[in-house]
């Protein structure tokens, strides 16, 4: 029989505070975990999304494959990491009940699977069925450290292929620095539309920074895919292995100083901010007369997103700070005063 794995009363507050600031919600029973494959494959067979291309709406992820996503995201620092999700679909909901790292080749900008990376996957997914989970793969998820969560020219690419042939599938992006300077996972989950679909020119609900390098890119594919709403879920059931989890989690968190870990995030933010409003000023100052109230609303509503960004900023780093004065408070031995 397996031993209990405890937490310490310090591992156990810090749990329960990243579970109340991820709004995770607790429920009773093994219920979430069922699968009826009849009613799957019958849902499968009739391909309610190829008559409504938004028909998928929601994702629930199990906090045991959200804090692995975010570990193995950690894992990687400053490079891309993927992984491959597993979970089922019920109604218009995607439910992400469990995650794995795949072994790919990742650049600080983008991450790609060789065949080594396809033949773990099919060997995974292999075992697990061999060992009695009905579970399927249901998509993938890979990391954007430090530059928000959206879905990058290659990305696009690569969800559309994948939802031409492997249907119902999903696209997960976790940043992890954004994650560490926040203390709240930076997470968002996509889905492509069909090629030659026209969306609407709607504004995305929630707005989220993205660095002047990347803006270009984030412009040209934003249209092609559109965001489902997230929430996080835990069983009874799993409160062992989220016990074992966390404990990794927990020791890597106090171990590290997010203010030397993220400094050069924090500093290429700050010139990020500074490239931003520079341009801002510059396009007002060229404006014609004509021109000048339209511009001016447009840059209110730049600099509307620059305030947003500082005080995130800002946020942050006192965060930071009050989290390594408690840290110093608890494990540093007072120095003695000869």
């Amino acid at each position: 029989m397996s031993k209990n794995v405890t937490l310490s009363p310090a591992a156990a507050d810090a749990k329960k505070n990243w579970e109340l600031e991820n709004k995770i919600e607790t429920l009773d029973g093994d219920q979430v975990y069922k699968l009826d494959s009849k009613a799957l494959q019958s849902f499968l067979n009739a391909k309610p999304w190829s008559k409504d291309v938004n028909h998928f709406k929601k994702v629930r992820i199990s906090a045991i494959a959200l804090l692995k996503m975010v570990m193995h995201a950690r894992s990687g620092g400053n490079i891309e990491v993927m992984g491959l999700l597993i979970g089922k679909v019920e109604g218009d909901t995607m439910i992400v009940m469990d995650s794995f790292a795949l072994p790919v080749d990742g650049t600080e900008t983008r991450v790609t699977a060789q065949a080594e990376g396809y033949e773990y996957m099919v060997q995974y997914l292999g075992t697990v069925q061999e060992v009695g989970r009905l579970e399927n793969a249901l998509g993938w998820y890979h990391s954007h450290p430090g530059y928000g969560c959206w879905l990058s020219g290659i990305d696009v690419a690569t969800q559309m292929n994948n939802q031409q042939f492997q249907e119902p599938w999903l696209a997960i992006v976790v940043d992890p620095i954004r994650t560490i300077s926040s203390g709240k996972v930076e997470l968002g989950a996509f889905r492509t539309y069909p090629e030659g679909y026209k969306a609407d020119d709607s504004e995305p609900s929630e707005y989220q920074s993205i660095p002047i390098s990347k803006i270009e890119d984030f412009g040209v594919h934003c249209k092609q895919y559109y965001s489902l709403e997230v929430s996080y879920f835990k069983s009874t059931m799993d409160t062992q292995l989220l016990n074992l989890l966390w404990n990794k989690y927990w020791v890597n968190t106090l171990s590290s100083n997010t203010l030397l870990s993220n400094r050069d995030y924090t500093t290429g933010q700050i010139s990020d901010l500074s490239e931003k409003l520079e341009q801002a000023e510059t396009q007002l100052s060229h404006s014609s007369r004509g021109a000048f109230f339209a511009e001016k609303k447009k840059e209110d509503s730049q600099l509307s997103k620059l305030t947003k960004d500082s005080n995130k900023l800002a946020m942050e780093q006192v965060t930071a700070v009050m989290t390594q004065v408690m840290k110093d408070g608890l494990f540093s031995f007072p120095r003695n005063v000869v």
